[in-house]
């Protein structure tokens, strides 16, 4: 298997085993889209240069592929009005009986508790850019609500869709990191099974000064850690992430302890 077919089947996997991030409709009435998360082995070419969101559109649509009773009928849709794009339908998928429009969503968040007053406002993007609420506030008032556009319409129409038919659900899948000082933090609507690390900021590193560090490329943030990468020393990885923390710019890091215990991280420059 060349280099490349196995980096596509890790990403995949490790796309696969994250979780969605609430079960059913707890979050807003927004559906989450039920599907078996079985690991296969993955056949598809990517281009490498494609950003994070693309490249796991593309997993899902081999997903999607793969179910029994799910069809693709269009996917990547652009809505226009006058030449001007109004936004994209991502998928829209027949499943069993059911006409479903799909929005898909795969995000890295981290837990401020200084942010907001609910649990949902406390997940915020690593470099503090956006949120949890600002994601949500945009698939209700804009991304979904799209579907019902006259602009829409002439598009189903051309594919013989009658909109009162199609129902509304996400994919929705994220991975969560908590605060390295605090432990004890109670999730009531989020899925707690998405908190898959820690993050710290540049003067904590100093806690972990006996471990080894590996920065992984953005689309390897998907992937289970595992040892046989090229680890830097605590010297090493600090003149690394200098050039990280001056561009303000937060990444995704693997630490291991000196008994072998593997983490995945973030550090923050805030």
């Amino acid at each position: 298997m060349h280099q490349k077919t196995k980096d596509i089947q890790k990403r995949y996997e490790g796309f696969l085993q994250t979780p969605s991030l609430w079960k059913s409709d707890a979050i807003l009435n927004l559906q989450q889209l039920k599907i078996n998360q079985i690991s296969s082995k993955i056949n598809i070419d990517l281009d490498e240069k494609l950003r994070l969101g693309k490249y796991i559109e593309r997993f899902v649509s081999y997903q999607l592929n793969n179910e029994n009773d799910i069809s693709i009928l269009c996917e990547n849709v652009q809505i226009q009005q006058n030449k001007r794009t109004l936004g994209e339908l991502d998928c829209i998928i027949q499943k069993g009986k059911t006409t479903i429009h799909l929005e898909v969503i795969y995000k890295f968040y981290l837990f401020d508790e200084s942010v907001g007053t609910t649990e949902i406002d406390h997940f915020i993007g690593p470099n503090r850019k956006d949120s949890l609420l600002e994601k949500l506030l945009k698939l209700k008032e804009k991304q979904l609500p799209l579907l019902y556009s006259n602009e829409c319409k002439l598009y189903l129409d051309s594919i013989n869709l009658k909109v009162s038919r199609i129902k509304q659900q996400v994919y929705f899948k994220a991975q969560l990191f908590i605060p390295f000082s605090s432990k004890n933090i109670q999730l009531n609507k989020i899925n707690k099974d998405c908190i898959v690390g820690f993050y710290i900021n540049k003067k904590e590193m100093d806690y972990f000064s006996d471990c080894k560090f590996y920065l992984p490329i953005k689309k390897d943030w998907l992937i289970e850690p595992h040892k046989n990468v090229s680890w830097l020393k605590f010297n090493e990885f600090n003149i690394e992430i200098k050039e990280y923390m001056n561009r303000k710019f937060a990444p995704l890091c693997w630490l291991k302890k000196q008994n072998g215990e593997i983490f995945k991280i973030f550090i923050t420059w805030w």
